[in-house]
């Protein structure tokens, strides 16, 4: 029989973090979900349960992170496995991006990331186990025009998620990067997606605005079916460092791996030339 869990799960409130802490619970795990709204947070997960920590939370702050762990740890007597879910994108061109918008995106997206690894590897040290589970994209491979800040942080949690695995292996500690494809949750509603303040005709960002949020409530993952997965992940005694969840995903990740290596190949000798004589 699997063992209890005690689970930190950002970006609760809604989509696949909501979805997760609904399974978690169902299952008889210890949640604690974090929002910027814990009443939206409470009303929709809709029980009251002593395996059921709400925590309001902006992860941006790295005290505020460092408490709401500790938090978990005193209320739960420990902690399995921190999941970095919250997320959000900026639609327009990186001209079109203010400093202070592009600095956001990575700031919630990317240093909100690192600021839950911090706090939970205080504890994951001490015991000598946990999982980190960071939630990543297939933009986090894959890049796309009008998008730029939320590519740049995917990218980054994926180079992020191989360093922190290599590093906290001798302490018995895993780290997986998830990066799913285009799953029905309300990631392409508003809200989860923004326009950019700055707006340059010439880079004609409407219709990549129009192309997302035109998509909403046809994509092709089921959500339910993600969040089981991530459940899963977390039981398995070996588990990746990278899982791709969809078939769009993994198509367009293993496309653009191999288109890499053709342009490496016809580069190669430009690559290999550059030694001292």
């Amino acid at each position: 029989m699997e063992k209890q869990k005690s689970w930190f799960v950002t970006g609760a409130s809604k989509g696949m973090g909501l979805l997760l802490t609904k399974l978690l619970l169902d299952k008889g795990e210890k949640v604690a979900a974090t929002s910027r709204n814990t009443n939206q947070l409470k009303q929709s997960v809709g029980v009251e349960s002593e395996n059921f920590l709400p925590i309001k939370l902006d992860i941006t702050n790295s005290e505020d992170v460092k408490k709401a762990i500790n938090e978990t740890v005193e209320h739960f007597g420990g902690l399995d496995v921190a999941v970095n879910n919250a997320g959000f994108s900026y639609i327009g061109s990186l001209e079109e991006l203010t400093d202070d918008e592009f600095r956001k995106a990575l700031d919630v997206n990317l240093f909100g990331t690192v600021n839950v690894i911090r706090a939970s590897m205080a504890q994951f040290r001490k015991q000598r186990s946990g999982h980190i589970i960071n939630i990543a994209s297939a933009a986090g491979y894959i890049a796309g025009a009008h998008i730029g800040s939320y590519v740049t942080s995917k990218f980054a949690m994926v180079g992020l998620t191989e360093s922190l695995a290599l590093e906290i292996a001798p302490l018995n500690v895993k780290a997986t990067v998830v990066l799913p494809g285009s799953f029905r949750t309300n990631f392409l509603d508003e809200g989860s997606l923004t326009y950019t303040k700055n707006r340059i005709e010439e880079y004609d960002s409407d219709k990549t605005f129009q192309s997302y949020s035109g998509r909403a409530g046809t994509q092709p993952g089921d959500p339910k079916k993600l969040v089981t997965e991530l459940f899963n992940l977390a039981n398995m005694e070996n588990p990746p460092v990278h899982l791709i969840l969809g078939v769009d995903s993994f198509k367009m990740i293993t496309d653009k791996m191999a288109k890499n290596l053709e342009e490496f190949e016809v580069y190669k000798h430009i690559s290999t030339s550059t030694n001292l004589e």
